[in-house]
Parts: structure tokens; C-alpha cells; sequence
């Protein structure tokens, strides 16, 4: 057991979850266009706070940015002349106007359009509302479990070197959680108990992207990504999680596992 947990951070990070709460949860229940719209956006932002962790230039961030976007919504809407122009730009925006990592400000942007396309697609297809939401459950509850068992057990550290906060006890609890969300849906007739052992897997894939996202940020010298989110820092600090839980649920839709 560690000393006396420090929830000092608590009451900013609840406000903050609340009103993103809010947003998420309208936009998901009203889908189409709307949801989409909202993702657009998130994808434009983390791109701009990708970007400004690796270069210097105040402009192509925001240009960057706005790349993304154009990418995403080529991906979610237009044809693939569009998806592959709009791409090609955004890939030479990555590798020219970069002086820092150039590959990883394209890959990340790679995955940043893909895993809000494949959210996108979830909601649009014939899983739905139910199955986006589910994604969304064990995603929030993987964090809620790993913010409280790391506080209130502590323990050995993941990668101190990459991100001092992250513990076993933490990891195991988002598992837990998530295992949880997954068993509630399948008490209530979602999918079959294979769904448990997917919460599961998707809770690994969320927090393997926020441990991506945090060696990210300690090669670019920052502490969060931004500060657009009180408490949380920026869109890909609360977010690198769900990134990670987007691609790995377009896998299993793939083959066919959900």
C-alpha cells in the first residue's frame, strides 16, 4: 500500500469529464452527421497538438490540423481521389514541415484518421449505437479503474522512464473494469460472452496507446500535449486510449470477430 493517495487533480478532471461526457454522449446518440462532426473535429485538434510538439512553427500546426480534418471527413464521405489527395498533402505537410520526428507526426496522424473513422463506421453500421457505446464504456471504464487502484494501491511502476504515474495496480484495474463493462452488456443480452474477453482486449489496446502517447511526449520535452482540457491536459492525453481502442475494434470487425 502506498502512503496517502493525493487526489488533488480530482475536481478539475470530474468537471472536465462531465462536460466532454455531455458532448460525447449527445453526439453518439444522435449519430450521423453530427457524431461525425464531432469526430472531424477531434481529429483536426489532436493532429494540431501532434504537430506542436514537434515543430516550432506556430503556423504548421494549425495547418496541420486541418489536414487531419480534411483526411478524416475524405475517409468518412468522399470518394477515394479525394481520400488520396487529401492524404498525399497531409503526408508531405508531415515530412517537410516537421524539423522533429517527421515519421512519427505521420504515423500518428495516420492513426488518428483511422481510428475516428472506424468509430465513425461503428456507429454508422449494423452494430450501432449499443456496440459504440459499449467501445466507449470500456475505454472510460479502463481509465476510471486504472486512475483509482493506482492512487489507492500504488505499487511498481509500469515504465517509470516513460510515464512516472503509470502502475501495475493501475493496469490491472482498468482490466477489471473493463471486464466488468463488458459482463453488464452480456447480462443484458449485447453479443455473446466472448464480449468480456473483448472489454479485456480493448482495455490492454487503450492503455498501450496512452503508453505510446506518453513515450511520444517525453522524446518531445512536454508534459501533456496541450492545455485545451482542464485536468487532463490536451484532446490526445485523454483521448490516446479510446485511439488505440478504435483500431483494434476496425481489426476485430474486420475478421468478423464483432
Amino acid at each position: 500500500m502506498s502512503g496517502k493517495a493525493d487526489f488533488s487533480d480530482l475536481l478539475p478532471r470530474v468537471i472536465s469529464a462531465i462536460v466532454m461526457l455531455a458532448l460525447g454522449a449527445g453526439s453518439l446518440w444522435v449519430g450521423g452527421d453530427v457524431f461525425a462532426l464531432v469526430l472531424i473535429i477531434a481529429a483536426g485538434l489532436m493532429g494540431w497538438e501532434m504537430s506542436r510538439m514537434h515543430c516550432v512553427n506556430h503556423l504548421v500546426p494549425m495547418v496541420f490540423g486541418l489536414l487531419i480534418a480534411a483526411v478524416t471527413l475524405c475517409f468518412m464521405f468522399l470518394p477515394l481521389p479525394w481520400v488520396v489527395a487529401t492524404a498525399v498533402i497531409a503526408a508531405g505537410a508531415a515530412l517537410v514541415g516537421h524539423q522533429k520526428r517527421p515519421v512519427a507526426v505521420l504515423l500518428m496522424g495516420i492513426v488518428i484518421v483511422l481510428a475516428c473513422t472506424a468509430f465513425q463506421v461503428l456507429r454508422v453500421g449494423n452494430a450501432g449505437f449499443v456496440m459504440t457505446l459499449w467501445l466507449v464504456l470500456v475505454v472510460v471504464a479502463t481509465d476510471i479503474g486504472g486512475y483509482f487502484a493506482g492512487k489507492l494501491i500504488g505499487g511498481p511502476k509500469i515504465w517509470a522512464r516513460i510515464s512516472p504515474k503509470k502502475t501495475w495496480s493501475g493496469t490491472l484495474g482498468g482490466w477489471v473494469l473493463a471486464a466488468l463493462v463488458g459482463l453488464a452488456f452480456y447480462a443484458n443480452g449485447v453479443g455473446s460472452v466472448q464480449i468480456v474477453v473483448f472489454s479485456v482486449l480493448v482495455s490492454m489496446a487503450s492503455q498501450a496507446a496512452d503508453m505510446a502517447e506518453s513515450a511520444i511526449k517525453r522524446r518531445a520535452g512536454v508534459k501533456d500535449s496541450s492545455n485545451l482540457i482542464p485536468g487532463h491536459g490536451g484532446l490526445l492525453d485523454r483521448f490516446d486510449g479510446w485511439l488505440g481502442a478504435g483500431l483494434l475494434v476496425a481489426v476485430l470487425r474486420l475478421v468478423g470477430a464483432v
